[in-house]
């Protein structure tokens, strides 16, 4: 069975930072998100587009005005976007209002690919069986869990996502 296109819009954040071992920093050189798919075993008809490479607390008004713009312009109707988890649902109530008609689905990660004890493997994994089962509308997914864009927040101080 033919599962319908999903496209995967990359943004950067945590899932695709690397370690810098003689600065101690953190930074961006490419997505890892091919690399998770092939490890993960995906069997889904996806489409991998880089928007970009940025923390999200540098996300601004024109970059989330690029992503619904991406969204909006996507033949696919399944969209799942790779986000850092700081403004993660500031963008999610940027998108929510405009994108009727089409599953999106915004998931990140707390700790980076690189690390190799990272959660973006099962986040992404998680998001991608969301974009394909919830009805159209924008959400966020992580650590198992779904959040419908406008009740949902990071609790900072346990690190994890919330409905309210």
């Amino acid at each position: 069975m033919k599962s319908d296109p999903i496209r995967i819009l990359v943004t950067g954040g945590t899932f695709d930072k690397e370690y810098n071992e003689l600065t101690g920093e953190l930074f961006f050189q490419h997505t890892h998100v091919s690399d998770m798919l092939r490890l993960g075993r995906c069997q889904l008809d996806v489409e991998i587009e880089t928007l970009m490479m940025i923390d999200s607390l540098q996300m601004t008004d024109a970059g989330r005005a690029h992503i619904l713009a991406r969204c909006q312009a996507a033949p696919e109707n399944r969209i799942v976007i790779t986000h850092g988890t700081d403004t993660m649902e500031l963008t999610a109530a940027i998108l929510g209002p405009h994108l009727a008609g089409k599953t999106v689905v915004l998931t990140g990660a707390m700790i980076p690919y690189t690390f190799g004890s990272s959660d973006g493997i099962f986040n992404l994994g998680t998001a991608l069986a969301f974009v394909q089962t919830l009805p159209s509308g924008v959400y966020i997914s992580m650590n198992g869990r779904h959040f419908h864009w406008n009740a949902v927040h990071k609790n900072r101080a346990l690190g994890v996502f919330e409905e309210v």
